[in-house]
């Protein structure tokens, strides 16, 4: 049958403190993240902003570096756009400041290379058919990955 879900066990304010540490100590991680954990483990709201505020003090927490990480990942390992990225960068609540510096870790050439990549990947796909088919749906995929439509569009000039 259906089991039932236990109630997550309280963590004291030092229990949740040191799990956060940890937790920050594992993985990158931002501030949202981590607020949304600690209310989960049932703290309070003045209790949460103070272990908060010990993880920024400590650097355990630093939106500035999560930026990076997340941008510099997500642009090598997941191949996406500078737009997709910048969407979850914001979804996150980080600033403008911190996106832009982990936009900033993505070096030019080598976001060309990977668009140019991504395009000439999907054009081989679709190898069949009308050209402006393939060149309208290989840009439509690089957008969907969060790369910049003027960008795409230059590269697919480039490709035929």
């Amino acid at each position: 049958m259906f089991e039932e879900k236990k109630p997550k066990k309280k963590l004291t304010p030092n229990q949740a403190l040191i799990k956060a540490q940890m937790s920050c100590a594992y993985q990158e991680r931002c501030q949202q993240e981590m607020r949304d954990k600690l209310y989960e483990w049932g703290l309070h709201s003045n209790e949460v902003e103070n272990i908060i505020a010990d993880l920024i003090s400590t650097n355990f927490l630093n939106e500035e570096r999560f930026a990076k990480a997340f941008a510099g990942g997500k642009f090598r390992i997941k191949k996406w756009g500078k737009v997709k990225i910048k969407i979850e960068l914001k979804k996150r609540k980080i600033s403008d400041y911190c996106i832009r510096k982990g936009l900033a870790e993505i070096d030019e050439k080598e976001y060309i290379n990977t668009l140019k990549d991504v395009i000439s990947k999907k054009l081989k796909e679709n190898a069949k058919g009308k050209i402006q088919i393939r060149n309208y749906k290989a840009a439509q995929y690089a957008q969907s990955r969060g790369f910049e439509g003027d960008l795409i569009w230059d590269i697919i000039k480039q490709e035929e």
